[in-house]
């Protein structure tokens, strides 16, 4: 599998404890590398070689669960100038 990343809104993520509970639970799948969260916006963000099923049935303990986006990492080419 290659890698992607999946933007979730967890909609029930309003404070510190549930955002813990959110973090806790989308490190516990498999293939993650990062997870970056934004309790403002109920944004989590996944970037990893992982299951979107798998994680979207951990996420879903902690609160109702919405799938903004899923799509391959895209890895920005740096040039270096002569």
């Amino acid at each position: 599998m290659a890698q992607r990343i999946a933007i979730l809104k967890v909609m029930t993520m309003t404070d510190e404890k549930t955002k813990k509970k959110a973090m806790e639970a989308a490190a516990d799948c498999y293939g993650i590398d990062s997870i970056s969260v934004d309790t403002k916006e109920q944004m989590i963000t996944v970037i990893g070689d992982m299951d979107l099923v798998t994680l979207v049935k951990k996420l879903k303990k902690v609160g109702k669960i919405d799938i903004v986006s899923v799509g391959p990492v895209i890895e920005e080419k740096k040039e270096k100038k002569k």
